[in-house]
């Protein structure tokens, strides 16, 4: 028994100088970067998250005389307009980029709590970039300055049709989370929430 003894004490020191020595060279767990560390490369990372969509949309317009100081000058005007009929169609190409402004995007959209991180996604921004080489014009008899009326008509028109359509809105926003869960998770946190607002407490 006592030899018995002696042997389990062996192995017992064995196994405790062991597990010192695992302990004493596992390496470190990784330290979490700093918040404005965090703030700069999600903004680096959101810039390159846009979504872009091709849009195109037959448009027409017909401008109304402008209005002047001199009752016979606008009688003028009307007549050249009855006479001239100016009028404009074009089928006009257009390129929507739907991403959030990270240009406003701070520590106070962040909470760190341990390995837990919330973030508010700063609001959406819609750009709308027109391609006329390959705008097709249907029948015009607009003059330049009226033909860039047009344009610029379409080019609000896909802009406010963009801000209403709720499934590019989802897209958009589904993957600007996919890429900022991907960059916090290799940055060391283990769980990534999206919120409307962020828990009572400091943020940052």
């Amino acid at each position: 028994m006592a030899h018995l003894s002696r042997v389990l004490t062996v192995v017992l020191a064995a196994a405790l100088g062991a597990l010192g020595a695992w302990v004493l060279m596992k390496p470190a767990s990784p330290s979490l970067p700093d918040t404005p560390s965090v703030v700069q490369q999600m903004r680096d990372v959101a810039r390159l998250e846009t979504l872009e969509v091709a849009l195109y949309k037959k448009v027409s317009f017909t401008p109304e005389p402008q209005a002047t100081d001199a009752l016979w000058k606008d009688v003028l005007n009307w007549a050249r307009y009855a006479l001239q009929n100016p009028h404009g169609r074009a089928i006009v190409f257009a390129n929507a980029h739907l991403g959030f402004d990270f240009q406003r995007f701070d520590r106070s959209h962040l909470q760190v709590m341990g390995t837990r991180v919330y973030v508010v996604l700063p609001p959406m921004e819609v750009k709308v970039a027109l391609r006329p080489g390959e705008t097709e014009v249907i029948d015009s008899n607009l003059d330049s300055e009226q033909t860039a009326q047009l344009l610029e008509k379409a080019r609000v028109a896909f802009e406010q049709e963009v801000r209403a359509d709720g499934r590019l809105q989802r897209r958009a926003r589904e993957s600007a989370e996919r890429s900022l869960r991907a960059l916090l998770l290799t940055l060391g946190y283990r769980e990534v929430l999206f919120v409307d607002q962020l828990p009572a407490g400091t943020a940052g």
